[in-house]
């Protein structure tokens, strides 16, 4: 946690993966973030996987830092509440639709600098989700062994919902953009990220949409291998599996050394007539010829020799852990600065909790903050934003439109 954003005052209203992760950032850096929702949760107040007091892991972990809202989204009372929390914040960031009740062209009425960024399915306004522009983008095609036959071969979907991770970070650098717009010319404005043009505009700029118009055809599948460049999957004589990656020619003459592999690289190269190490195409364009090469040499080793052996080398891999391992390993998460104490977790579970991933070296990190009980900020947040009184939150509670804590609810 940061405060560099301190004074920064956000609305969030969303749900699933990239609007809370947009809202998430901007509050590990200082951001003030209410997140709204209905009073009996949102969309994803209950995503898979839940405890057995019934608090989800993906909400909590997702909205930590954030103060709580919660109002009944389903009457117009509680919509006006939200519409005009926003109004008197000036800052959103939602995934509802382009013509909710949280519209930017309603909001700016009442607020015509508003800044509002909203995450949408398609450009078009159709729905989208992580994994169906994932399968338009074409890269579940393009995953899977060698040896499947191309006509055949089903798709091999990624688990983690990466365009969801990107365009929520794509939207906390848009809310920013935004904001310098307005300070620059005192002009609000709208928006609009689809979470499709995220995935299909990625695609571009890594230069694949390019490369298959260039070639006029699919690339072929190649496993594990790292397309362009020496790298893949090994297994040591105790049963380990590591990944290798040589994409410089320092790298790559690191892993040649840390495997003992000079005079039949050498050997090779003189067959073929190149220079592995003057070419990362050479590399790859023989890399069947290589990968034997290494496995028969990783034969020889045990992990842990190999592993110190490519360490003093200077070489560039890794060994693969199951995900329960990595969250109990000390280099990635025990050891590691980026993990702080864990904080009041709602659901009372005791785990490690990441800081802001940016290290400034000017500032001391502060200790992670816990997500909030579904409503805990109500009060506090109508009363600060709106100047409602007491009485007048207490009559809302009476009758329903909003909600408090739900601490011990569940």
């Amino acid at each position: 946690m940061y405060d560099i954003l301190s004074g920064l005052k956000i609305v969030e209203v969303s749900s699933f993966v990239a609007s809370p992760t947009a809202g998430l950032y901007c509050a590990q850096f200082g951001a003030e973030v209410v997140r709204i929702d209905h009073k009996a949760g949102g969309l994803d107040y209950d995503r898979y996987m839940v405890t057995r007091e019934g608090r989800s892991l993906s909400w909590e972990n997702l909205n930590r830092a954030k103060k709580s809202v919660a109002l009944d989204l389903q009457s117009e009372e509680g919509r006006e509440l939200a519409a005009e929390l926003v109004r008197q914040t000036g800052q959103l960031i939602t995934n509802l639709p382009v013509n909710s009740f949280l519209s930017h062209e309603k909001l700016a009425e009442g607020r015509p600098d508003l800044v509002s960024v909203r995450i949408m399915g398609w450009g078009d306004g159709r729905q989208a989700m992580d994994f169906t522009v994932n399968a338009a983008s074409g890269y579940p095609l393009m995953c899977g062994p060698e040896e499947w036959d191309p006509a055949t071969a089903p798709p091999v979907n990624q688990i983690l919902p990466a365009w969801d991770f990107i365009t929520g970070a794509y939207c906390a650098f848009s809310l920013l953009a935004g904001l310098r717009h307005r300070d620059q010319t005192g002009q609000g404005i709208e928006m609009r990220v689809p979470l499709g043009d995220v995935a299909i505009g990625t695609m571009a700029n890594a230069g694949a949409m390019a490369e298959m118009l260039y070639r006029g055809a699919d690339r072929e599948r190649i496993g594990n291998a790292i397309w362009g460049a020496f790298g893949r999957d090994f297994l040591s004589r105790d049963g380990k599996r590591f990944m290798v990656a040589a994409l410089t020619p320092k790298q790559w003459k690191a892993t040649v050394e840390a495997f003992g592999l000079s005079e039949e690289v050498a050997a090779l190269e003189a067959e073929l007539g190149v220079s592995f190490l003057a070419s990362d195409h050479q590399r790859f364009v023989n890399r069947h010829r290589l990968f034997d090469l290494f496995q028969q040499a990783a034969d020889q080793f045990d992990y842990a020799d190999l592993a110190a052996r490519l360490t003093k080398a200077g070489a560039t891999f890794e060994r693969y852990r199951t995900m329960y391992e990595a969250a109990q390993d000390p280099d990635l998460v025990t050891n590691n600065p980026l993990f702080g104490p864990s904080p009041a977790n709602p659901s009372g579970f005791a785990y490690p909790a990441p800081r802001s991933f940016a290290n400034l070296p000017s500032q001391q990190a502060g200790d992670p903050k816990p997500a909030p009980y579904l409503g805990e900020h109500s009060e506090e947040v109508l009363a600060d934003r709106l100047g409602l009184s007491s009485g007048e939150i207490a009559r809302l509670i009476d009758r329903g439109v909003v909600a408090t804590s739900d601490k011990d609810q569940k």
